[in-house]
């Protein structure tokens, strides 16, 4: 069932928490000097239903019947709250997975936060590498021609790109081991990976030859900086080590993680990026506890550690919390769930209007769920994000245009 048939068939809503924004032009507002943007990438597709919880649903509890995050005991959170196994009531529609009542949903309360269900990409492979890519170049499909899209053009570089050349110059930064697609492209952002070893395997000596071999190039200005940045790294690498397993970013060492990002962001990185593995749940995803539940705890004491460390930056900062896909509405049968298409993205932040679920939505249940089995995909990620970086840095139609090409932007009110 595609978007049209949905909204003629009267299931989408704009009252009682569904509501539905449309697209519009708006007016470019002058941006903050200090504006941060961060974006997270949850790699493995997590389980937006359990984060999210369609309490509404009968069907949700039908088809979960082993994975189910149970309903709110009453209409306020009175009672829920002394029951760490229930739902914490959003609305009339929607409960908060029970892991995060002591991180995140204070932020809900304070405006702080917001989530944005049915989200996600046109791509319908549910691939994890090709969602991923197609989601980091932030390009048109074109079917399945995939040598027609740009490989070296990410939509953060492009959007690092439009800054540098109208706003101001920003610094970008991808906190990863190597440089992902969404960060490659024309513009300069410099990657680390901040949970290796600080102690760099260059000496001053080695270093000091290197950057005269480039002296007279084209390259020098690049060459030094990317030792400049090596070393800003290390002393703050140095400063405090890793404590706990850290082959991979994970959620279980995230908030470490995050504490770095904070200050490197708040000192002198305008655009981050971050990515956490470990969200593909097909086996004991567990429900109100268990395994997926604890990656929500992690992640959600990694954002509050984030929004600490960000201090008063955090006023003029936007946290985006986005993966490649969601997964099936039913479970399957090893208790856990498999690869699906719509998703629910988050949105926090110190500039951010939540405390609310924005966005196009839909009563789920079988008749409306995409292809039998996922999250129908309603509001469009490029969409959802051109309308964000518009109210964030002003930018106007054209230069949204090179960001997103042939994408109409929506202003959720988010900002």
């Amino acid at each position: 069932m595609d978007r049209r048939t949905l909204l003629k068939s009267g299931l989408a809503f704009g009252l009682g928490g569904f509501s539905a924004v449309s697209s519009q032009v708006f007016a470019a507002t002058p941006p903050a000097a200090n504006n941060r943007f961060l974006l997270v990438f949850l790699r493995g597709g997590y389980d937006a239903c359990h984060l999210l919880v369609p309490t509404a649903s009968d069907f949700y509890y039908e088809t979960r019947p082993n994975i189910a995050i149970p309903r709110p005991l009453a209409a306020s959170n009175t009672a829920s709250e002394a029951n760490p196994e229930t739902a914490i009531a959003l609305d009339a529609h929607w409960g908060l997975h029970p892991a995060l009542r002591t991180h995140l949903y204070p932020l809900y309360q304070s405006g702080e936060l917001a989530f944005i269900p049915f989200a996600g990409t046109d791509d319908l492979s549910r691939s994890h590498f090709e969602t991923q890519d197609s989601i980091e170049l932030g390009q048109t499909l074109n079917g399945s021609n995939s040598s027609a899209r740009n490989f070296h053009s990410g939509f953060l570089n492009r959007l690092a790109e439009q800054l540098n050349g109208s706003v101001q110059p920003v610094a970008s930064m991808s906190f990863t081991d190597q440089l992902p697609l969404i960060a490659q492209g024309n513009a300069a952002i410099a990657n680390t990976a901040l949970r290796a070893n600080g102690k760099s395997r260059l000496n001053d000596k080695q270093s000091k030859i290197i950057a005269q071999m480039y002296s007279q190039t084209t390259l020098a200005q690049q060459v030094n900086e990317g030792f400049t940045v090596r070393e800003e790294v290390a002393k703050d690498l140095q400063q405090e080590m890793v404590a706990a397993d850290r082959n991979a970013i994970s959620t279980k060492g995230f908030e470490l993680e995050a504490k770095r990002i904070a200050r490197m962001m708040r000192e002198k990185y305008a655009l981050g990026f971050v990515d956490i593995g470990g969200w593909d749940t097909h086996v004991n995803q567990g429900a109100a506890s268990g395994f997926l539940a604890n990656k929500f705890e992690e992640l959600g004491r990694g954002l509050l550690a984030y929004r600490q460390e960000m201090g008063d930056t955090w006023r003029n900062t936007t946290v985006v919390v986005i993966s490649e896909f969601g997964r099936t509405f039913r479970e399957n049968g090893k208790r856990g769930t498999d690869h699906g298409h719509g998703s629910v993205y988050w949105v926090l932040g110190g500039n951010v209007k939540g405390g609310r679920i924005v966005g196009e939505q839909i009563a789920l249940q079988q008749s409306t769920l995409f292809q039998n089995r996922d999250y129908p995909v309603l509001n469009e990620y490029r969409a959802i994000l051109g309308g964000l970086f518009a109210r964030n840095y002003g930018l106007n139609s054209s230069q949204l245009a090179q960001i997103f090409p042939g994408v109409q932007p929506r202003d959720l009110g988010l900002i």
